[in-house]
C-alpha cells in the first residue's frame, strides 16, 4: 500500500478499518465521552480522509463492526453499541455475538504510518480502562468499602478476630 502524506484515501485502508480509525480518534479527542453518533463517526473519517466517503462505511459502523450484534456477512468485534445507540470501541472483556469472531483492530500493516500509535494507544491506554459506571453496576464491586468504619481504628485482622472470638461460646 502506498499512502499520501497526512491524508488516507478511501483505497488506502479497509473500510472497516477506516471506521475503528473514525472511532479511535473520537474517542481520543473526548476521553470524557462514553459513546459517538454513527454520524459523528462519518464526520470524523470524511476529515481523515478529505470527504471521500465510500458508500460500505455506514453497515460497518451499524452492523458489520458491532460485537454485540447478531451478525450478518461481517463478523468484525471492533465496536461495541451501548444502550443509547452510541458506539464505542470494543474492549477485551466485552460481551459479544457468539458467531462473531473477526478481528477488534487494524493490523498494523493496514495502518498508514501516521497512525500505528493508535493501535498503541487503544491497547495499552483504552483497553485497560475500567468502563465508566461498571462498578456501579455490579452488586459485588458496589459493596467495597462497605462497612469500613467499624475496622478502621484497629485494622481488618484485628476486627474480623474480635468479632470471631465470641463463636465457640455461642456454640454452647
Amino acid at each position: 500500500m502506498k499512502y499520501r502524506s497526512g491524508i488516507v484515501s478511501a483505497a488506502d485502508m479497509l473500510v472497516a478499518d477506516q471506521c475503528w480509525l473514525g472511532l479511535v480518534l473520537l474517542h481520543r479527542e473526548h476521553p470524557h465521552r462514553q459513546g459517538f453518533a454513527a454520524r459523528e463517526i462519518l464526520d470524523r473519517i470524511a476529515c481523515e480522509t478529505a470527504g471521500s466517503l465510500r458508500p460500505g462505511l455506514q453497515p460497518h459502523i451499524y452492523l458489520h463492526n458491532v460485537a454485540n450484534l447478531p451478525p450478518s456477512s461481517g463478523r468484525y468485534r471492533m465496536f461495541y453499541r451501548l444502550d443509547d445507540g452510541t458506539y464505542r470501541l470494543f474492549r477485551p472483556g466485552d460481551a459479544f455475538h457468539p458467531s462473531r469472531n473477526g478481528k477488534t483492530k487494524p493490523k498494523i500493516a493496514e495502518l498508514p504510518p501516521e497512525y500505528r500509535d493508535l493501535l498503541a494507544w487503544y491497547e495499552t491506554e483504552y483497553c485497560k480502562a475500567q468502563e465508566p459506571g461498571a462498578a456501579d453496576e455490579d452488586p459485588v464491586l458496589r459493596m467495597l468499602g462497605v462497612g469500613e468504619e467499624l475496622w478502621r481504628r484497629e485494622g481488618a485482622d484485628a476486627f474480623v478476630r474480635r468479632e470471631r472470638s465470641g463463636w465457640e461460646a455461642d456454640r454452647v
